[in-house]
């Protein structure tokens, strides 16, 4: 904004004042979207008559020069103007002269920087479904090569029943397919076009919202002026689906983090996405995983201010809400940031299944198995699992695992254990018998491979 005398104003603005309110350095995210707008409403002010032909095509072929010259580092941004859209209109007026200064009719920056974030928002979540696409199908990928890798499975962190690797991997798959599936959602409600509200009453003006909102692939124009200058749901909906995602992948980072220590040494990071002390030179850090879990704070704590912002203001726009654009932003290129890098650090995480194998046989994980033996043959699961407890006291004791254990040694506990209890508490077999829609047996996963393949890249894919 030009610090010259305008409107009612008979001082000049303090530039301390003007640097405390302009938003331009954030703005430059918007400057695309800022000048779809602005074409999607100068073409509907031509075709309602309030601006001639002429003039319409003088604004639009500014306009489109500036995007173009912006996208090829033409334009130097000037750090005076407030905000994006005074930039452009300035930018406007002085290469086209002053029929620029009609591109602001029946319009107020109010409802233009609502279209602007709609847009922009709209688009990330586009990119952010993209990623999405990307990371779940590498994950499907290696879920396929691991459908008899045995591993544990854990409770507490405790090493409870052996399950797979590609079971273990799928359920990253489910957490974030809703993700994806809150996206989606998130998309249908915030796609409404606010051009028109105005700077909250609408305008006299004989303008035509629908227009505009076709012309720029929204469903409908919003139905309320005040709530369209006044929301930011779609803000905070967004980030928060964004939060969720960034807890889903900070989950999934601290488990590449512990299978990458030497006390599990389940996986190993490939060189490229790990990084060495600058004293210990055995190190091998997994410092990708553990930005990935830190930055969700970040993201947290992007929403949590955003929400705070809000939750005091009356109708309708507040200059408060200014704030919220940064928060935004951040939070957005920083889920970006961590699904970029990601997706290619799993894709080249090397798995050692033989630790994960020796990690199964040495705790007692067929335990629900052998207490489900006898219940099968007429014994109550509580009596059965008091039984097996006692069992595996003994074999801790005798240092030898149930498999170990002398059939002497079960039928001292119960007449019910016959020979065939090693087939049963065998680590395949109680992985192979968990066959259940849901299990982590390898034909119901390799099932369920199949299915999420086809539902999400298409048949055959």
């Amino acid at each position: 904004m030009s610090k010259t005398l305008t409107g009612r104003m008979q001082a000049e603005i303090n530039e301390d004042v003007h640097d405390f309110n302009q938003s331009i350095i954030e703005d430059r995210t918007l400057f695309e979207w800022d000048i779809m707008g602005s074409l999607a409403h100068v073409y509907m002010l031509a075709e309602r008559g309030i601006l001639t032909t002429e003039e319409s095509e003088t604004i639009s072929e500014g306009l489109t020069q500036i995007l173009e010259d912006i996208n090829y580092g033409k334009v130097e941004y000037d750090y005076e103007a407030e905000d994006v859209h005074m930039f452009v209109e300035n930018l406007l007026i002085e290469r086209i002269g002053e029929v620029g200064g009609k591109l602001h009719t029946a319009r107020s920056r109010n409802d233009q920087v609502a279209l602007d974030l709609r847009l922009y928002v709209r688009q990330e979540i586009i990119d952010t479904l993209t990623s999405f696409f990307d990371l779940q199908k590498i994950l499907l990928e290696t879920a396929e090569k691991h459908t008899e890798t045995i591993m544990p499975g854990y409770t507490h962190l405790q090493r409870a029943q052996p399950i797979t690797l590609a079971h273990h991997l799928l359920a990253y798959v489910e957490m974030f397919g809703r993700d994806e599936s809150r996206l989606r959602d998130c998309f249908v409600r915030m796609n409404y076009s606010p051009l028109g509200a105005g700077a909250l009453a609408g305008t006299t003006f004989p303008i035509n919202r629908k227009t505009v909102a076709k012309n720029l692939e929204f469903e409908a124009p919003t139905r309320n002026s005040l709530d369209s200058v006044s929301d930011r749901d779609f803000c905070i909906e967004f980030v928060s689906c964004l939060a969720i995602t960034a807890m889903h992948l900070s989950r999934f980072a601290e488990e590449v983090i512990l299978w990458c220590s030497w006390e599990f040494r389940f996986a190993e990071l490939h060189d490229s996405f790990a990084t060495s002390s600058s004293i210990m030179p055995q190190k091998k850090n997994p410092d990708v995983a553990e930005l990935v879990r830190g930055k969700t704070g970040v993201v947290y704590g992007d929403l949590m201010a955003m929400l705070t912002i809000m939750k005091g203001l009356p109708l309708a726009y507040n200059k408060d809400m200014q704030e919220v654009k940064p928060l935004l932003i951040n939070a957005i290129s920083t889920v970006q940031d961590c699904l970029d890098i990601f997706t290619p650090m799993l894709s080249t995480l090397k798995f050692n299944k033989e630790n994960m194998r020796k990690a199964v046989a040495e705790g007692f994980l067929n335990a629900t198995d052998c207490a489900d033996y006898l219940t099968k043959k007429g014994m109550p699961f509580r009596t059965a699992y008091k039984l097996v407890g006692e069992l595996v006291n003994l074999c801790i004791k005798k240092r030898c695992s149930l498999d170990d254990l002398p059939i002497e040694e079960y039928r001292a506990k119960s007449e019910l254990f016959e020979r065939d209890i090693y087939e049963v508490i065998n680590i395949d077999n109680c992985v192979k018998a968990r066959s259940l829609i849901g299990g982590p047996a390898a034909k119901t996963v390799k099932n369920t491979i199949r299915l999420l393949k086809s539902e999400k890249f298409g048949k055959g894919k």
